[in-house]
């Protein structure tokens, strides 16, 4: 069985910390666009190609190459969703198809994004924005478990970092695509890029069965599909900056990017302002399509050209869509290229944005996301309406007020897909000072003038623990069922995790992001246990007890345990940083105090008096600041 601290930490890096870059909807519409722009004669052939890798797939390819029209609920799929479903909802070209022509749930897929679509049309403000985003990522995680963590761990979807002011574009793409160098945007499109012209050429070059045309016209198709899905990555502002340092880091300076843009200027010397994931606008689409045209068409032209490039030696994967699988490769592996390909290669690459320099003197400005491991500290202060004191004749209600500090110990997982989820998990050991209560041992107003002496619930202290940690139905389910499910289900591991961290299988517990913050209900997700009377001996109180005749009041000393459950959260919008975090905390909670063994301490001869559970509800200001460790896969 695995202990708690280690299914905390594979809660965590459950998640892929790498983020994908335009949204479905956004990767359909650049790609639509690319081939609405095709001149006539190319059309012509496309559609010619479509038609026959449709054959044998009618019931789930649509007859239109590009269909504009379609909207939610779709019942087929054209090819402009092809590059969508490459990369954020498969693996590789060979899995892509799998999935497009032998799964159901794709369908589901692409309903939702058309949602999405028109969600964020609908919006009028970011908190709307992320209101779609949010609902969005939750569908999504039901009907395609694995979107989270797909991609791995690797910077398949981001660009390589310059390494200096000085390099080439030739030099620069050469690294990015060469044996052994790190898996990357540009490597991955070359690499299948290459794949598709090369069975272009073979289709126009051989003599060929018409089911032989037909299988190989799907399988180039999909690997260029698949090619289109990274060039397009390549025009989101987030992964043309994070593009180095730790996962958090990446994450976090993409993020921010793609909401407030970057200017980029490309290898040829076009200068724009690019955004990025969930915020494209026509501008973008238009400089991402311009480009993606220029690869479609020389996979068009390829069909038609009589010239053929490196022989394939395995016969038997000439007509299978390309197995190189992106979230399994580290590195990128060896192939053997014609150099026509270079001059092919450049003629596209060169219209792709410019990457930044890597860590060091000239790298752009770079923010964490809320990822990983912390230390810090959360002081707090607050206000409670008790029921009473612990007197069982102590019912009338009053207020306590109270000040507490802890060190804050975690992991952060925050708004791992957007800003609305919640993975935070985090152990506090601190200690609490509370003031008596307005509460007096009795209700005579005479009681009044003697201030705090005579409160019902004099000023105490406390050692206390508080504990956060997301769930999939109900409090604690994780721990429970997470090790198993780790071990002999990790699909439905994955989805269990994924799906707490984004409010739970009832996502009630989903955050609303507003322009004032983030609030949410957060009940079972959090709880603080105060033990009271520990630090110097037990609390010492009057109660009333009528068993005492013509003095009855009794003294008695008592420890008790407080149950704090905190329930709706406000959080400001959070800053970005490189490793600190700071916010300010708005919470309700609810709690009961509990008394323990009641020592009499006058009046010894007699059985202890009774007393009660007291409850409260109140409000708690806090300040939650994190210093995040610099651990992590670069």
């Amino acid at each position: 069985m695995v202990k708690k601290p280690a299914l905390i930490i594979l809660i965590v890096f459950s998640f892929a910390f790498n983020s994908h870059a335009w949204v479905y909807p956004e990767h359909r519409d650049i790609t639509l666009l690319a081939i609405q722009k095709l001149d006539s004669s190319q059309r012509v052939v496309l559609d010619q190609l479509w038609k026959l890798a449709r054959k044998g797939y009618e019931n789930r390819l649509d007859v239109l190459v590009a269909d504009a029209t379609q909207n939610e609920h779709p019942k087929y799929l054209d090819y402009a969703a092809f590059p969508a479903i490459a990369g954020d909802h498969s693996t590789s070209a060979e899995d892509m198809l799998h999935t497009i022509l032998n799964t159901d749930w794709i369908l589901d897929v692409a309903d939702v994004a058309a949602r999405l679509k028109n969600g964020i049309a609908a919006s009028k403000n970011r908190s709307e924005r992320e209101g779609e985003l949010r609902d969005s990522d939750l569908r999504l995680l039901r009907v395609d478990p694995l979107y989270v963590s797909r991609a791995g761990s690797n910077n398949v979807h981001f660009m390589l970092a310059r390494p200096d002011v000085n390099t080439s574009a030739n030099d620069y793409f050469a690294t990015c695509y060469k044996e052994g160098s790190e898996v990357n945007l540009i490597g991955t499109y070359t690499w299948y890029h290459t794949s598709a012209i090369l069975k272009a050429r073979r289709l126009a070059t051989e003599s060929l069965s018409p089911e032989q045309q037909s299988t190989l016209a799907l399988a180039m198709l999909a690997d260029e599909a698949f090619a289109l899905h990274f060039l397009e990555d390549g025009f989101s502002a987030g992964h043309v900056a994070g593009i180095w340092g730790i996962a958090a880091v990446r994450k976090g300076t993409h993020d921010y990017y793609d909401e407030h843009g970057l200017e980029v200027i490309t290898w040829n010397g076009k200068r724009m302002v690019l955004t990025g994931d969930a915020y494209l606008r026509s501008s973008d689409a238009e400089t991402a399509a311009n480009t993606v045209l220029m690869s479609l068409v020389q996979v068009l032209e390829a069909t038609r050209s009589s010239k053929r490039l490196m022989i394939y030696n395995d016969q038997a994967k000439v007509f299978v869509p390309d197995t190189f699988n992106i979230a399994k490769a580290n590195i990128t592996p060896p192939r053997k290229i014609d150099t026509a390909f270079k001059i092919i290669y450049e003629d596209i690459l060169i219209t792709t944005p410019v990457p930044g320099l890597a860590t060091g003197l000239g790298e752009i400005p770079r923010f964490r996301s809320q990822l990983g491991p912390f230390i810090g500290i959360a002081p707090a202060g607050n206000f409670s309406l008790v029921s009473g004191g612990f007197g069982e004749s102590q019912t009338r209600s009053g207020v306590i007020p109270g000040l507490e500090f802890a060190v804050h110990m975690g992991l952060g997982l925050d708004g791992v897909l957007n800003e609305s989820g919640d993975g935070l998990v985090f152990l506090d050991l601190g200690w609490r000072q509370d003031g008596a209560s307005s509460i007096k041992i009795e209700s005579d107003p005479g009681y009044n003038q003697f201030g705090s002496i005579l409160s019902a619930i004099p000023s105490r202290e406390a050692l206390y623990a508080r504990i956060r940690m997301p769930f999939y139905v109900i409090p604690g389910d994780l721990l429970v069922a997470g090790p198993f499910l780790y071990f002999f289900a990790p699909k439905s591991f994955n989805k269990m995790v994924s799906t707490a961290a984004q409010g739970g299988l009832i996502p009630w517990q989903a955050g609303i992001i507003t322009s004032a913050g983030k609030f949410q209900f957060i009940l079972g997700r959090e709880i603080g246990v105060y033990l009271y009377g520990t630090l110097q001996g037990a609390d010492a109180f009057l109660v009333p007890d009528d068993r005492l005749g013509s003095d009855p009041w009794a003294l008695v000393s008592v420890r008790s345990t407080k149950l704090d459950f905190p329930f709706f959260e406000y959080r400001p919008i959070r800053t970005f940083s490189r490793k600190q975090s700071a916010s300010l905390v708005i919470q309700l909670h609810t709690a009961v105090d509990i008394p323990g063994k009641v020592t009499m301490v006058t009046h010894p001869e007699v059985e202890a008096t009774k007393l009660k559970s007291v409850w409260m509800i109140g409000l708690k200001l806090g300040f939650d600041w994190r210093y995040y460790y610099s651990g992590g896969k670069k």
